[in-house]
C-alpha cells in the first residue's frame, strides 16, 4: 500500500475507496447504500479537480493506506460494520491535515455518513 502523504493521494483513496464500497453494497444487495457510495465518489472526484491547486501540493505526514485497508470479502453484519468503521476512521484521520476547507468539509462529509 501507499502513504497518503499529498492532498492529491487521500483524495483519489477516497474516491477509490468509496467505488469499492459501492461495487461491495450492490454485490450483497444493498442498492441504496451502492448509491450512497457512488455519490459520495463522484463528489470526491469534483473536489479534487477543483481545488488541486499549488498549495494543497504540501507534504502531509502519517497517514498510510494499509492502516484504512477494507475487507470486503466478508458479508456478514459484522464484516459490513467494520467496514464502515474504517472508512468513518478514514475520514476522521484524514480531513484534519487538509488544507482546503472546501475539501474538509467533504471528507467530513462522508465519514459522518459512514459513522452515522
Amino acid at each position: 500500500m501507499s502513504s497518503l502523504n499529498t492532498f492529491g493521494a487521500i483524495l483519489s483513496y477516497a474516491a477509490e475507496m468509496e467505488g469499492q464500497l459501492r461495487d461491495y453494497y450492490a454485490g450483497i444487495g444493498n442498492a441504496e447504500r451502492a448509491k450512497t457510495a457512488d455519490k459520495r465518489r463522484i463528489k470526491l472526484e469534483r473536489v479534487r479537480r477543483e481545488n488541486v491547486v499549488e498549495i494543497t501540493l504540501e507534504p502531509i505526514e502519517g497517514l498510510d493506506a494499509a492502516d484504512y485497508a477494507l475487507d470486503l470479502a466478508d458479508v456478514s453484519a459484522e464484516g459490513q460494520a467494520a467496514v464502515e468503521n474504517i472508512a468513518a476512521r478514514f475520514y476522521r484521520d484524514v480531513a484534519p491535515k487538509i488544507n482546503v476547507r472546501a475539501a474538509q468539509r467533504a471528507l467530513e462529509r462522508c465519514g459522518r455518513e459512514h459513522a452515522g
